[in-house]
């Protein structure tokens, strides 16, 4: 996992990574096909009117590497959006994961697994953003300027998670992993996070997972044509809420295109939210680091899937900005400690080193 800083301006921090392509020698699969490039110039004028300083960023690497914007703009759109569900897509996109918060005896707890395919995992990133007119902010991410998850200097923490959707009902707007990137840049904390996605459109169903370090918590689920706000379980000595890879209120269940095709999603819920009461007690980290690791059920075990693993692994702490990540599967990978955001935000270190 490559541990990136970025600072100042928008298109500056594009260059800078533009570079590091370069220096890298990488490559890009821009395979795309019609509807998905006419899916991207459609998102891609939503992106721009919503989140102009992102796509400055997007063109600092394209006009470095020297690839054409609109197309390298489209191709990050489809991502987690309309790469799995054509035949003829290299390569395949699948996801899973699981992500949830809780609060209990006074400390706010985040935790997850980021379930891919392995050959995603090389590229995979922990990066600290410090943008000239943003919020200081930790992103891990499979791909690159959007992400999965991440933390703000506010406590803020922000998540996602993939639904699969009919491709018919896909809409030109915000993907999911763009949703993480904007909320953790613009948003302060809860309230303010689930005030800026409810304007936002929607391109495909996923879950957004929302807390701050006050305790305030919950998931949107949402589709391109609605949401559905979930609160938190209020359970014996806390909180919690989590996210899989479905739609847990009735509501949109229908919206759901995966026919139970979602790596053991409803397994992977119902272990995080029963260990909370018997097994989620003591020191809450190690604990949270246990049921990551599968210990107390369903939750990382894809021993029988083929090409499909648990790449990551995370532990926020929200009051005081510390990160555990297990970079791998987090039965075989120890978690080791990021205190990257909580040193910026203390004033102990200089991100220009």
């Amino acid at each position: 996992m490559y541990h990136l800083r970025l600072k100042g301006d928008h298109y500056q921090m594009g260059v800078k990574r533009g570079k590091i392509f370069q220096k890298s020698n990488v490559r890009f699969p821009l395979h795309l096909d019609e509807f998905q490039l006419v899916y991207g110039k459609k998102s891609e004028q939503i992106l721009r009117k919503i989140f102009p300083e992102v796509c400055e960023e997007i063109r600092g690497i394209s006009d470095t590497i020297g690839i054409d914007y609109y197309i390298l703009a489209s191709w990050l759109l489809c991502m987690g959006c309309c790469m799995y569900n054509l035949e003829d897509n290299i390569p395949i996109e699948i996801r899973g994961c699981t992500a949830f918060a809780y609060s209990k005896d006074g400390n706010i707890i985040y935790g997850r697994n980021n379930d891919l395919p392995p050959y995603l995992k090389k590229g995979s990133k922990s990066e600290i953003y410090s943008p000239s007119n943003g919020n200081r902010f930790n992103i891990t991410t499979s791909s690159f300027i959007n992400g999965e998850e991440g933390i703000n200097e506010h406590g803020l923490v922000i998540a996602m998670t993939f639904v699969m959707t009919c491709l018919k009902k896909i809409q030109a707007g915000f993907t999911s992993c763009f949703i993480v990137r904007y909320l953790l840049e613009k948003a302060g904390n809860t309230e303010n996070a689930l005030s800026l996605l409810m304007e936002l459109p929607i391109a495909s169903n996923c879950n957004i997972l929302i807390a701050d370090k006050s305790g305030k918590m919950m998931v949107v689920e949402c589709t391109p044509s609605a949401k559905k706000i979930r609160k938190a379980e209020n359970l014996e000595n806390g909180k919690i809420v989590c996210t899989v890879n479905s739609f847990i209120s009735n509501e949109l269940k229908s919206y759901d295109a995966a026919n139970g095709s979602d790596y053991h999603s409803n397994k992977r819920y119902h272990t995080v939210i029963n260990s909370f009461s018997t097994h989620i007690k003591g020191n809450l980290i190690e604990a949270t680091e246990q049921l990551l690791k599968g210990k107390y059920g369903f939750m990382c075990q894809y021993d029988d899937e083929p090409d499909f693993e648990t790449v990551w692994s995370s532990v926020f702490d929200l009051k005081r900005l510390m990160i555990y990540r297990a970079e791998g599967d987090p039965r075989k990978k120890k978690f080791l400690t990021d205190s990257r955001l909580h040193d910026i935000v203390q004033g102990k270190h200089n991100l220009c080193k």
